[in-house]
Formats: C-alpha cells, sequence, structure tokens
C-alpha cells in the first residue's frame, strides 16, 4: 500500500509518500480502507516537529482520525462486516486508568495511508446518508465537546456558554453541541469571517476577541451576569485570562487545549470568590461517538471543511494548517494518491 512515511521529525517535507506492506488484522482487528483522515494541528504537526510531549518511534505513520471501509475481519471479529462504513477513536487499549494509552497515529501506525488495522471495538458504524469526510471531522471533535459540555461541565438548558476558537474543529462541534444541548452560545473567534461561520452554525452572539473586549461582550451579553460555562481549547495566555474572567458565579470552565502556548495566569481571587471550577478533559465514552454521528446524520451537527486533498499532497496540508490560512478542517484522501 501507500502510505506518508516520516523517517525523521522537522518540516513537513518529511513525511514521504512510500510503498509500505499491507496491514494484516490481528484476533479482534479489522482492516479498514481509508476514505478521508484529517490534519489536526497538535496530534499532527507537533508530533511531525517533534515537539510532542510523549515519545513517537520512527519510522512513523500519522494521521489519528480515519474513516474508511471495512475490508478484511481479523480472528474472532463479529461485530463488523466487510463493507462496512466506519469511523474511528485514536485511542485503541481500554482507559483502565492503568495502562499507557495506546494511540493510532501517535504510538502506532495511523490513517496517512490507504488502509489501516486497529481493534474492531474502536470502529463506529456511520449512519446512512453520512458522508466519511463528515464523519472524519465528527467522530474527531464531537463527542469531546458533548463529554466537555454534558458530562464535565453539566450543562443546564439556557445556560450561557462561551466557545473559545468557535470556527476550530473543536470549537465548531462545541457551539452546535451546547445548541443541541439548549444552552444560549456566544462563539469567540479570532477573525470576523471565523465569527460569521460560528453563527452560521447556530451562535447566538459573536466576539472577536482580537477586535474587541472579550470579558466586556460577554458581561453586556449575559446582562452583567457573565457566562456559566466558558470551553476553553486555545491556551493562549492573554485568551485565556480574559475567557476566565468573562465566567460569572458557580460558572465552570472546561479545557482541552494548548496550542496558544499552555501556561497561562489565573486569578486566584476570581476563582475562589466566585465559586469557579476549572477542568482539564480529553476524554469520550463509545456513546459519546455514537450520539455524534447520529446528531450530524439527523442534520443537527455539521462540519466546516476548508478542502480536501490526496494523500501525496499531506506536506501542503500541514503547511496550510501551520499557516492558519483556510477556515475550517483539511482533509486527506489516501484513496486518491496524487
Amino acid at each position: 500500500m501507500k502510505a506518508m512515511v516520516m523517517r525523521g521529525f522537522g518540516p513537513p517535507e518529511v513525511m514521504q509518500l512510500e510503498d509500505v506492506p499491507t496491514p494484516e488484522p490481528g484476533p479482534g482487528e479489522v482492516l479498514i480502507e481509508v476514505h478521508a483522515v484529517s490534519v489536526n494541528r497538535t496530534l499532527d504537526l507537533t508530533v511531525r516537529a517533534g515537539q510532542y510531549p510523549r515519545p513517537v518511534r520512527l519510522p512513523h505513520v500519522l494521521g489519528v482520525d480515519p474513516s474508511g471501509v471495512i475490508v478484511k475481519l481479523g480472528p474472532g471479529v463479529t461485530s463488523r462486516r466487510v463493507g462496512d462504513r466506519v469511523a474511528t477513536y485514536l485511542r485503541l487499549n481500554p482507559e483502565d486508568g492503568k495502562s499507557a494509552p495506546e494511540l493510532l497515529g501517535l504510538t502506532v501506525w495511523g490513517g496517512y495511508a490507504q488502509y489501516v488495522k486497529l481493534p474492531a471495538a474502536r470502529t463506529y458504524l456511520v449512519p446512512d446518508g453520512l458522508d466519511l469526510d463528515t464523519a472524519t471531522v465528527v467522530a474527531r471533535h464531537a463527542p469531546l465537546a458533548f463529554s466537555m459540555l454534558r458530562d464535565k461541565a453539566k450543562l443546564v438548558p439556557r445556560e450561557w456558554v462561551l466557545v473559545m476558537g468557535a470556527a476550530g474543529g473543536l470549537g465548531s462541534s462545541a457551539v452546535q453541541t451546547a445548541k443541541y444541548l439548549g444552552a444560549r452560545v456566544i462563539a469567540g473567534a479570532g477573525a470576523d469571517e471565523r465569527v460569521a461561520a460560528a453563527l452560521r452554525l447556530g451562535a447566538d452572539f459573536g466576539v472577536n476577541y482580537r477586535a474587541a473586549d472579550l470579558t466586556a461582550e460577554v458581561k453586556r451579553i449575559t446582562g452583567g451576569t457573565g457566562a456559566d460555562i466558558v470551553l476553553e481549547n486555545i491556551g493562549d495566555p492573554d485568551l485565556f485570562s480574559r475567557a476566565f474572567i468573562s465566567l460569572g458565579r458557580g460558572g465552570r470552565l472546561v479545557t482541552a487545549g494548548a496550542h496558544g502556548g499552555g501556561i497561562v495566569p489565573v486569578n486566584v481571587s476570581h476563582l475562589y470568590i466566585n465559586h469557579l471550577t476549572i477542568i482539564g478533559w480529553t476524554g469520550q465514552s463509545d456513546a459519546d461517538v455514537n450520539d455524534s454521528l447520529k446528531a450530524a446524520a439527523q442534520g443537527h451537527l455539521h462540519v466546516l471543511i476548508d478542502r480536501s486533498l490526496p494523500l501525496s499532497a499531506a506536506a501542503e496540508a500541514h503547511r496550510i494548517v501551520a499557516a492558519r490560512s483556510g477556515l475550517g478542517k483539511v482533509i486527506l484522501h489516501p484513496r486518491s494518491i496524487d
């Protein structure tokens, strides 16, 4: 099969299209012909640059969220059939709180390839009518948005939710998930066109936090009470602190991102005087994935896709994502080589 293999860390050009053996599914595993895989800033660009905090063994193939069609079953697999259209989850071993995570595209070869193998238990049937590009983006981001808002922040209908980075992969999913769960949503983004995109996805209000006083705008929109929940996935020192100060009494900030730097100041007086909570979270359940795919198939979740490229254009895709020059996800199609 063809795969984009990296044999060293560095610029996008370290990824080269190579012929490598097609993997053979073992017991409990399936082989998937990959139709779509997205390009992620942290889990692809940071890994490729050699800056990911966990060790990555070379040679390596990136790609944490492939979707495609099952073409072969390993011994003992009865829950899936050849021909099933499936999305995937990057954690391959059970989350038991003890074992180190085995992660698709990080500790094992991922989906920048024509075929990928993984446990059948980490595949999710894609509902009829939902295309695989959309399924890739939904399965990558929406389950975490559901888990962060519904399970960790304990969102209650009519609460005010401020979503930071609201036109990004996780942010755009969070805008829609919050609306789906009954919230009133303020979309925070760093450019007018990104604010407009989040408003088209259902946000009630939008703030360009590069051009306006974020805290003042949130207080104005909420009638002075502040946000009940902030979903933060940037980790920029200035933006994080302004979003945090936007919380009203009893508010919760839940975060799962640090591409803006990750070391942030916290106003401790605001924290304890207003009985606030800060939650870090990256988990999700099988139910979160299935609920997200179902919601997308029913038209409740939409995705922003900037462009789709063939597998051989992976380096170009990385440059586009690094430059933040597009709006929405960049998708690779491994079945299209050139």
